[in-house]
This record gives C-alpha cells, structure tokens and sequence, in this order.
C-alpha cells in the first residue's frame, strides 16, 4: 500500500504524538508499505528528506507565514479549516503519491477533507485529543475540567485561551469544521476510550492505543545523561514541565515526603514550574530519546500526575515497558494503561496529598514494588507496536477491500495513461 501520514509536526519537533506518527511510519515502511508524511514547515527545516524508508515533506500554509500568529516559531500549528496554500500544496503530493490510504492526525485533517472528493484514497483519522469538540483540544477552562462543550462556553474560553479575535475564529471554525469531517473521514481511530467518548463517537470509532516501539529498550544513553542522573534510586517525571502535567501538584506532593529519593523531572520548561525546586528536585530539559529511556531504566518507579484528561500517554507505556510501577491519575485514558493495584496505582488529579501517600507506599514498600512491576510487564504487551500496527493495517485492509484496492486513485488521470505518457 502507498501510505499518505498526515501530521502538523514531526521530529525533531518531538512530543508523543510527534513519536507516535514516526514510528508509525518507520514500522508501516518495515512491514513494506511506501510512506509519505506530509507535515508542516518551520524555519530552518529541510522541506523535503528521508527518515529512513519515510520520505517526510514539510508544505508552508498561508497561516504558517504569518510567524506572529504562533507563541513558538517551530509550532507554527494547522488550522481548524482548510488553508488555501496548504491545500493546493497537498493536491500536488497526492497527485504524485496517489495514496491507497491517508491517515491523519490531528487538525491536518482539514487541509485534506476539500480534496477527498476528487481522490478515491479512504481517509483515517487518528484522534489523539478531544479536538472534535474542543477549540483547545484540552476539555480545560482556567477554572479545571470542562462541563461540556457548548457554542458561547467555548467562544468564552477559547477567547480566553487565543485572544479575543483569534479564539472567536477558532472555535467557529472548529464547529463547523468537525461537522463538514465527520461526513467525510471513512473511520476514525481514538487513542482510548475516554477521547472516543468525549469526542462524541462513542461506538462510531475504533479505540486503537498509541504504541511504543518493540525494541524500546535498546538505545544507548549518552555519557552526559549517565553522569546527571542520580546514583541511587530515584523517581521519574517525563512530560512538558507545565500546569497541565499536574508538575506543581507532583512539586507539592513531594515537599510532604521525608527522606524521599531524588525526584527527576526530565521536558520542556513552562513558566509555572521555574527555580527555585525544591531540594532533591533535578531538572533537565530537551534531552534525546536515547537519554530519557535511560532515565526509565534506573528510576524507582514514574509518575504522570495530569490534572487534564490525558488521552494516552506514551510515557506511562515507556515506564511500563521497563518494568517500572506508575503512579498515574485516575483520568482521561489513564486507567486503559494502569490497573490499580496491578500495575501502578491511581490517585485522584490535583490531590497532592492523595499523590504523596501513593508515593509514600512505593518508597516504603519494596514488596509491593516488585509485585506491581511484574504487573507491568505484563500488561506492555498490548501496547507494542507489533499487536497495534496489525490492528491498523487491518483498518486500512478493511477500508479498502479488493474491489476499493483496484480502483483507488484515480484522480486526473488513470494510472495507465500515466505511466504510458511517462514511457513516450
């Protein structure tokens, strides 16, 4: 199959949905697929490069021009409707591709949704947040989780959130948007039972986990993370070091403990967790993959204590994967990973009480330790790349049956003419 990944960023812009969608690529490629993602250009990027067996193309939109629109100049993020630039520029990669399947991946989704029609690829769109109804994707207002979407809640807080002018056309945009792709994306894929429900579906879509790379254990750190982490045991953060992430709330928790390990907090710095830490707090940020999977493999156990709905966090399938107890909040699609009692345990978000006497247990307890670690590695299984891909595959085969197979593509002109045209 020729494979057509739809995604706004991709490495070296890095976080888990950015993984996710290269990892796809690379396994879909193993598995011998020809794949072309098709992502957004930044400054300073190489618009078009191979990732190993994936070509990667990065297409500027007419937003994407506009560098005082975004808060950072590499996330220069697609918009919730179609831009006119980056829809033609698309046209002409599918044109020269002609996909057997698009997959998208967040908002990319709309750059591809006017030219659906003239392309007989059927089109998958993985939802990895709560985007469908939710202008910030977050299901977050200032004051803590949503009560449910609706038109003048979300002008208001998406106003709140971009700006007055901004956030109005958003959540606009985003309404109407979602109707028009409802109609038109053949079958959409949910990072976990939580997102498929709030996103609306409930049934209508596939709950398909994010997934971790069979062989996650491989790389090697680099001497400068081996010399930074603690020599002892310590417990892991791994995540965006922000408000969201539930990082104040985990700071409070741990300034309750006495005589706790070392607390590492390894991401992206955010304004609302600066200096100074509290002792035994370490912080470092944008370290490689390679050095972060280190990290899994010497901490005592992780913690992931969101205060949003987190979809489907690859970092707890990271920490499972290395055999580590998660301490997690019981929210979002957090509990599709974590077991209580079984392979982690689950506290309530923002309750740092709640997260300091789960950590207390692990600390004290080594038994229950060693017990919920087994239990971890037990349940990595379902989340290895080998049992997620086949399911995908098998949506694509699904979609596309014998008859769709033959037929697929046929946009301008056949692909007879083409290559005849091409041989004169």
């Amino acid at each position: 199959m020729r494979i057509l990944l739809l995604t706004q960023f991709y490495p070296p812009i890095v976080g888990g949905e950015e993984r996710h969608v290269r990892n796809l690529g690379a396994e879909l490629a193993r598995r011998g697929h020809a794949v072309t993602v098709a992502t957004l250009w930044y400054p300073g990027a190489v618009e078009d490069e191979r990732d190993g067996a994936v070509r990667v193309l990065r297409l500027r939109g007419t937003l994407q021009r506009a560098a005082g629109l975004f808060s950072e100049s590499e996330r220069r993020h697609a918009p919730p409707f179609p831009d006119p630039e980056l829809v033609a520029k698309l046209a002409g990669v599918a044109r020269a591709f002609r996909p057997d399947i698009v997959h998208a991946h967040n908002w990319m989704v709309h750059a591809w949704l006017p030219l659906k029609p003239f392309f007989r690829a059927p089109l998958v769109q993985t939802l990895h947040d709560y985007s469908l109804v939710c202008a910030k994707k977050n299901l977050m207002t200032p004051e803590g989780p949503c009560a449910g979407p609706s038109l003048g809640r979300c002008l208001s807080c998406a106003s709140d959130h971009y700006g007055r002018a901004v956030g109005v056309t958003t959540a606009l945009a985003n309404r109407v948007s979602s109707k028009v792709a409802r109609g038109l994306v053949d079958r959409y894929l949910a990072v976990s039972r939580a997102v498929a429900e709030a996103n609306g579906l409930c049934d209508a879509a596939e709950v398909v986990p994010n997934f971790i790379p069979d062989d996650i254990g491989a790389p090697a750190p680099s001497s400068a993370a081996r010399d930074l982490l603690p020599d002892g045991p310590y417990l892991l953060f791994v995540g965006d070091l922000n408000r969201q992430k539930g990082v104040p709330v985990l700071l409070d928790a741990y300034r309750r403990l006495r005589g706790a390990p070392p607390l590492v907090l390894i991401g992206r710095p955010f304004p609302e967790v600066a200096a100074p830490l509290p002792d035994g707090v370490l912080a470092f940020h944008r370290w490689p993959h390679a050095d972060v999977l280190a990290a899994w493999r010497g901490c005592l156990f992780g913690l992931a204590p969101s205060v949003w709905p987190e979809p489907c966090a690859t970092v707890v399938m990271e920490g499972l994967a290395h055999g580590k107890p998660m301490v997690v909040t019981a929210t979002g699609g957090m509990p599709d990973m974590v077991q209580d009692g079984e392979n982690g345990l689950l506290v309530p978000p923002n309750d740092p009480a709640a997260l300091a006497a789960a950590m207390g247990r692990l600390i004290d307890a080594p038994a229950l330790g060693a017990r919920l670690s087994a239990g971890a590695l037990a349940r990595i299984p379902a989340f290895r790349a080998a049992r997620v891909i086949d399911r995908i595959e098998a949506v694509y085969a699904g979609l596309l049956g014998g008859a769709a197979a033959a037929a697929s593509n046929a946009f301008a002109a056949p692909r007879a003419t083409a290559a005849s045209e091409t041989r004169a």
